[in-house]
């Protein structure tokens, strides 16, 4: 069976190192079986990837995007703390989504992290989920994603 990384190298993407937190917090946190990540923002090398509004300043097929590669941050924060392999399930996503005021369309964008999420972890990547319209987020990011994994014992 092929490794988160494995298969997320299979689709042309790599677990880079963990983004640097941009306040006094740290990047994920172990307690007992779990592993708590803070919200990830979609990063690509140490810049942002976008700013502004969904549904006003950036399309939700981008925003999905972004989603994508805030769990793949996610992905990277986790790694920080465990070996990925001894994930035996994401329990739990909840994506934040920076909306203009007229925009519902929450659950499609944070789409991108769960399925990104699903492809790399396969059958142990079905989470619960919460997908949440804010006014703003840190830095003018369009998304922020947080992820909760359970262990191996």
């Amino acid at each position: 069976m092929p490794t988160v990384e494995e298969r997320l190298a299979a689709m042309g993407l790599t677990v880079h190192e963990v983004v640097p937190p941009v306040a006094a917090y740290v990047p994920a946190v172990v307690s007992g079986r779990y592993v708590y990540t803070s919200g990830q923002l979609p990063f690509v090398d140490g810049v942002l990837a976008e700013t502004g509004k969904v549904g006003a300043d950036v399309s939700p097929e981008r925003a999905a995007e972004l989603a994508a590669i805030c769990a793949l941050n996610a992905i990277a924060a986790v790694k920080s703390v465990v070996d990925l392999d001894r994930v035996v399930r994401v329990v739990k996503v909840v994506g934040f989504v920076a909306s203009a005021p007229d925009f519902t369309g929450q659950p499609g964008v944070i789409n991108g992290a769960s399925n990104l999420l699903l492809e790399a972890f396969g059958e142990k990547g079905a989470h619960a989920r919460s997908a949440v319209g804010v006014a703003v987020l840190p830095l003018d990011s369009p998304v922020e994603v947080e992820i909760v994994v359970e262990l191996a014992e």
